[in-house]
């Protein structure tokens, strides 16, 4: 079982930056792959960012390649998204996820633990 939890949101400016962290309980979260997903209202969870247990194999949604970075401390049970370059289209509420198999998936249905989320507004 883990437990997951995001903090970091907030409201920011365009072009401004803002850095997502996601605290994991259990002891077995160094094995898990780490995703971050977003839902602005009235459109469908959207993959963002993903990362192997290992930190060695990452994917991005081409919307956000080049403005955010995602990383993971396997010794703290955490993994943070560094958004920068951000934009209104970038509003929305975040969550962080958990997949046991431990490769970086982009579908929602792959990971089995999620957490309550966090709201991004980026203003123009």
């Amino acid at each position: 079982q883990v437990q997951l939890a995001e903090s970091g949101g907030g409201l920011v400016q365009a072009g401004g930056s803002l850095r997502l962290s996601c605290a994991a309980s259990g002891r077995t979260f160094s094995s898990y792959a780490m995703g971050w997903f977003r839902q602005a209202p009235g459109k469908e969870r959207e993959f963002v960012a993903a990362i192997s247990w290992s930190g060695g194999s990452i994917s991005y949604a081409d919307s956000v390649k080049g403005r955010f970075t995602i990383s993971r401390d396997n010794a703290k049970n955490t993994v943070a998204l560094q958004m920068n370059s951000l934009k209104p289209d970038d509003t929305a509420v975040y969550y962080c996820a958990a997949d046991r198999w431990g490769t970086p998936a982009q579908r929602p249905v792959a990971y089995n633990y999620w957490g309550q989320g966090t709201q991004v507004t980026v203003s123009s």
